[in-house]
């Protein structure tokens, strides 16, 4: 029989054979997933009776199947939300602006793009105090936002951020916008991981700036005289991206790098 370590090093390999980036990382949390046994003791485990569970998952993985869809969940912050197809997964990029959010004074949030509504919950779970809104619109995305934010204080608006009059009856109120749009230019490749996404949630037209224009219009909208917005981007488009903040009306615009060092979230203040 396979010890727990074995089965790691056999799934390590295999994944890293077909190219998953994060091959060790990714063994680990299938190997925990099987066992229903903590990730950081998994050697003191005792290794799955039948193997079987674990290699059919590991299968879908080297197929390049996202990881969360296999595991059902994905974690940003202090929060674990439900994922599938039909959704955007989130990524440790959008921990950044978690970050930046929390950073903020104000009692008033919105989150555009919300898809699982993971960051306006962890918003809300890190911030007890504040009232925060979630919008989205994609059917398919929404039947997971809804599950994900039920019992919460979040409250969900089911709207087109791009539509004129959004939110209206919240303009020159909110503290803080924050925004995971979609930003990929259209025919850019993308890992298989990523094309696993709804195409709506991930390109945005040819130069990936469509959605993000009306979204900083409305947030300009939306908040009060020293609101701040911010809006993770391309990593190839931080000027881009601050020079619509900037057209927009907002000043102190400037770029937030990820945790690789890459550019990745937009900020700008409501004067």
């Amino acid at each position: 029989m396979s010890t727990v370590r074995d089965l790691l090093a056999r799934t390590t390999s295999r994944l890293a054979d077909a190219g998953v980036a994060s091959p060790r990382a990714d063994a680990e949390q299938l190997v925990a997933h099987v066992l229903g046994f903590p990730r950081g003791r998994l050697l003191l485990a005792d290794p799955p009776a039948d193997e079987a569970a674990l290699d059919a998952l590991v299968a879908r993985r080297a197929a390049r199947e996202p990881l969360q869809h296999l595991l059902g969940t994905a974690v940003l912050g202090p929060v674990e939300v439900a994922v599938g197809p039909g959704v955007f997964v989130p990524r440790p990029e959008t921990e950044i602006l978690l970050e930046w959010a929390l950073g903020e004074p104000g009692g008033v949030v919105v989150d555009l793009c919300t898809g699982t509504g993971a960051l306006a919950l962890a918003i809300a779970h890190a911030r007890p105090s504040a009232v925060v809104h979630a919008v989205e619109v994609d059917p398919g995305a929404l039947s997971w936002t809804r599950r994900n934010l039920a019992g919460s204080r979040v409250a969900l608006h089911e709207a087109d951020v791009t539509a004129p009059g959004v939110l209206a009856d919240l303009e020159h109120t909110v503290d803080v916008v924050v925004c995971n749009p979609p930003y990929v230019p259209e025919g850019l490749a993308v890992p298989p991981e990523v094309d696993a996404d709804p195409h709506g949630a991930v390109f945005a037209g040819a130069d990936g700036l469509a959605v993000i224009r009306p979204v900083a219009a409305l947030a300009h909208r939306l908040l009060r005289p020293g609101g701040a917005v911010g809006i993770e981007h391309d990593d190839s488009h931080p000027a881009a991206v601050r020079e619509v903040l900037a057209a927009a009306g907002f000043t102190e615009v400037t770029t937030l790098p990820d945790l690789t060092g890459r550019p990745r979230v937009a900020t700008g203040r409501r004067a």
